[in-house]
């Protein structure tokens, strides 16, 4: 089954492993050292990694491997700029809207 990207990052375990492995690949058992919790867990989030195409498992002999691959995250990116454009121009708005009633209103004919 093909998961969603944003499935990954919903969980902060899921989260974590790829922050551990963004710059460099690790190893399945150094990446489950890390976490207070079984290592089926951590198979089961890499598992779920691998299966949104965030994470690539890599055989080295008897070694496994977890390496990044964070241009899916490019999806959240394109999806949250879509919000960040209409909710910058909604604050803009408000600000423009605010600012109009804070400017001190000059009555003709006094002077200080």
């Amino acid at each position: 089954m093909r998961r969603d990207v944003f499935q990954a990052i919903a969980d902060p375990t899921r989260r974590e492993i790829i922050n551990m492995i963004a710059h460099h690949p690790l190893n399945v058992n150094a990446v489950a050292e890390n976490f207070e919790v079984s290592r089926t867990a951590i198979y089961k989030h890499i598992k779920m990694l691998t299966e949104c195409g965030l994470v690539v498992i890599t055989q080295f002999g008897r070694e496994r491997y977890c390496e990044a691959r964070l241009d899916r995250l490019n999806e959240v990116s394109d999806w949250v700029e879509q919000y960040r454009k209409i909710w910058t121009e909604r604050f803009d708005s408000l600000g423009n809207y605010l600012g109009e009633g804070d400017a001190p209103k000059k009555r003709p004919g006094k002077r200080k």
